[in-house]
């Protein structure tokens, strides 16, 4: 196990593999066997071209030789800073072929992120696009580059490499090299690749995945989902995210013989088109790209009807969203409510209409262990809301080099997720919220994801986001942003309390302050970024606005906080 990794105990490694959770096969090995079995079948469509399985198997050996060739070895940490295209996953088996550790950041990080990232982990090189969506990420590099504390040897880019190396010699150098063999496969048990931590607050922490507990996550999610290889996926998400890279996902898909298409941009309009002409039966979305495409399908003239199965995770969708995914796309949606760090929980095909719109799943493993405790520790009772504790064979037991933080975060294996749920007697859970999305209102516990579904059943609210603020009297108190319907006027905080209150809402939840914003600032992989939201409030309020007094049901000043 890579130093700095925490690994499985040796007795519950054991079990896993007699229970045929673990298999021993290296990730690289995945797209191997599919090549074997499906060699003529498209694999991945993207970048205007169209490989099959026997394609892509060839250039992920050829770049892995390439690699070799530059001086990358096994050990090696590489950031993978690319967008959703061929290349990406290319690199992806090529890296893991040698035992290079790909590093995934997400196209939406910039310098900040990746220079924490490239530090962190001891990356010695940085594998990027040329452009993307109007950022030119050899900039970042350049800087990256001078940066004290990061040492990359070796920065490879897609497209126009200017002084760096091109993606394409390398894998054109391993080209010339074919017939040389690739290294030996190291233990399955070893970590594979890293993912990152999906949370709002700080700098991501690296998530050390195994071939072993990686492969399962993505081969059990693959079964549950109904994939095989008449599957068309859609990344319409980031691949580089855990959701779309093994959710089933990407792998999941390239396991089962399916075809993956990966969308040149993350626009509705782009994916739509994609759907029509590629025939895409699954893709995976977040609740507010979601919201886009039920809203573009009003006016595009786009044909989904081959589309099965919308996942939809990364936040909970609001009620009246989840409820339009059937009659606007004609599909089935599966709710899903994973972490990077392991557990992955997911509506069944067959569930009920009423646990799909209403829970986000139940575990993917018949290993998953899940308690749901109170603040002290202790079990509370079922349907009690309670923080969410979980351990498994794809659940991790410890973030890379991190120790004082796992002391905390980890317990006798269980991994403390942060996360506030309740478990029906079905064993599926709803989510109630994070623990640190918990606002402490003068002693009285808020849930912001309640006040949020309640917000959004009001018709003039599109879209909402509550935040605590801090407060010298309360301690903290509510603050609601919300997105308005277009034409419809915001309803102002005495209304918003009157429309609550009349659903039952207790008169402690009804927020403090109510601003109207024309759209919620987002975090790389889509979800509401809560501590922009309220920095750029308090950033604007002390530039513009008197401080307002707690409960008088203000009516906010005109304009938007900034972020």
């Amino acid at each position: 196990m890579l130093p700095g990794c925490v690994p499985w105990p040796p007795e519950e490694a054991a079990r896993h593999r007699a229970d045929g959770y673990w298999d021993d096969r290296p990730l690289g090995e995945l797209l191997r066997r599919s090549a074997a079995e499906h060699g003529d079948r498209t694999a991945v469509v993207g970048g205007g071209l169209r490989l099959s399985y026997a394609e892509l198997d060839a250039r992920a050996d050829d770049l892995a030789r390439g690699l070799l060739e530059i001086g990358v070895t096994g050990g090696d940490r590489i950031v993978v800073h690319l967008p959703n295209c061929p290349e990406f996953v290319v690199a992806t088996f090529a890296l893991l072929r040698i035992g290079a550790l790909p590093v995934y950041a997400l196209p939406a990080h910039r310098l900040q992120e990746v220079g924490h990232l490239c530090a962190f982990s001891g990356a010695r090189g940085y594998l990027i696009a040329d452009r993307y969506l109007g950022h030119d990420y050899r900039e970042t590099a350049r800087t990256l580059a001078a940066r004290p504390g990061v040492e990359l040897s070796h920065i490879l880019v897609v497209g126009d490499a200017q002084e760096f190396t091109a993606f394409d010699a390398v894998e054109a150098a391993g080209r010339a090299r074919r017939g040389l063999p690739l290294p030996p496969d190291g233990p399955a048990d070893d970590v594979a690749l890293f993912l990152l931590s999906g949370g709002t607050t700080g700098l991501p922490k690296l998530i050390p995945r195994t071939h072993n507990d990686y492969g399962y996550n993505a081969r059990a999610a693959a079964e549950v989902c109904g994939f095989d290889r008449e599957t068309v996926y859609l990344a319409a998400l980031p691949a580089a995210h855990n959701f779309a890279l093994a959710c089933p996902g990407v792998l999941g898909a390239l396991a089962v013989g399916g075809t993956v298409v990966l969308p040149a941009d993350p626009s509705p309009d782009e994916s739509l088109r994609l759907i029509s002409e590629e025939r895409v039966t699954a893709t995976a979305l977040v609740p507010s790209l979601l919201g886009l495409w039920l809203d573009a399908l009003e006016w595009l003239p786009e044909d989904v009807s081959s589309l099965r199965l919308v996942q939809v995770g990364g936040a909970k969708p609001d009620a009246a969203t989840a409820a339009r995914v059937r009659p606007v796309l004609g599909c089935a949606l599966q709710q899903v409510f994973g972490m990077a760090e392991g557990l992955l929980n997911l509506t069944r095909l067959d569930d009920p209409e009423e646990l799909v719109l209403a829970t986000q799943g139940r575990p993917l493993s018949a290993a998953d262990e899940v308690r749901i405790v109170d603040d002290e520790g202790h079990d509370v009772p079922r349907g009690a809301v309670g923080q969410l504790l979980t351990r498994g064979p794809y659940t991790l037991r410890g973030y890379y080099r991190l120790p004082e933080h796992n002391a905390r975060a980890f317990s006798d294996g269980w991994y403390r997720t942060g996360d506030l749920v309740r478990a029906l007697p079905s064993g599926h859970l709803a989510v109630e919220g994070r623990i640190k999305e918990v606002i402490n209102r003068a002693g009285d516990k808020v849930s912001a994801e309640e006040i949020e579904e309640q917000l959004t059943a009001h018709p003039a609210v599109r879209q909402a986001a509550v935040v605590g603020e801090p407060d010298p009297v309360l301690g903290e108190r509510i603050a609601a942003f919300v997105v308005v319907e277009p034409g419809l006027g915001c309803p102002t905080s005495a209304e918003a309390g009157e429309f609550l209150r009349a659903r039952g809402l207790a008169p402690y939840k009804v927020p403090d302050r109510l601003t109207p914003v024309g759209s919620l600032p987002l975090t790389a992989i889509g979800k509401v970024d809560r501590k922009a939201l309220l920095d750029g409030a308090s950033t604007a309020r002390t530039a513009h606005d008197p401080p307002d007094t707690p409960s008088q049901g203000n009516r906010p000043r005109p304009g938007r906080p900034r972020w």
